[in-house]
């Protein structure tokens, strides 16, 4: 009787530990997503041609730093344009001629929200609207670009030796 007792509490404290992990992992996911942040900070709202690499909790960062995240993404049926709604800093005061764009971390980072804050003297306002947005660079279209040389007019050196009768000894 002993014996079962005793293989029934290893068995219910390794249990135990699994379940501890776990909720420690949610946690840590939970802190690490940024889930539940942004009540109570400014709400911003800006529309891009592409947004590709963007989801929700993308961070939004003014000179480097996070100051807010993306908490909303929707498609505008009339311009089918994107529309992110941004939760920023509610401390920070951006005026309202300042832009928006999306930035690539590096060749295999995450794209983030990068805000750059204008000159106009008026700041956006709860709900403001960042009216200057560039979307997401299509990268793989860039390096196929540069492979394949499209958009290049300079001949080919074999082609052009032919074509001259300047052909290069062998």
């Amino acid at each position: 009787m002993t014996d079962s007792i005793r293989d029934n509490l290893a068995e219910a404290a390794i249990g135990l530990a699994v379940v501890a992990a776990a909720v420690g992992f949610v946690a840590f996911a939970w802190a690490r997503t940024g889930a539940g942040e942004g009540q109570g900070g400014t709400s911003l709202v800006a529309r891009f041609p592409n947004i590709a690499g963007v989801t929700l909790g993308t961070d939004v960062r003014l000179a480097g730093v996070k100051v807010g995240r993306v908490t909303a993404v929707s498609l505008d049926p009339g311009s089918y344009q994107a529309v992110l709604n941004l939760s920023v800093d509610p401390g920070l005061k951006l005026p309202v001629d300042s832009s928006a764009a999306i930035t690539s971390e590096g060749l295999l980072g995450g794209n983030y929200i990068a805000l750059t804050p204008g000159a106009e003297a008026d700041m956006l306002k709860d709900g403001g609207e960042i009216i200057e947005t560039s979307g997401a660079p299509d990268l793989l279209g860039l390096i196929g670009s540069v492979v394949n040389r499209s958009g290049g007019d300079a001949p080919a050196a074999p082609a052009a030796a032919a074509e001259t009768g300047n052909a290069a000894p062998r």
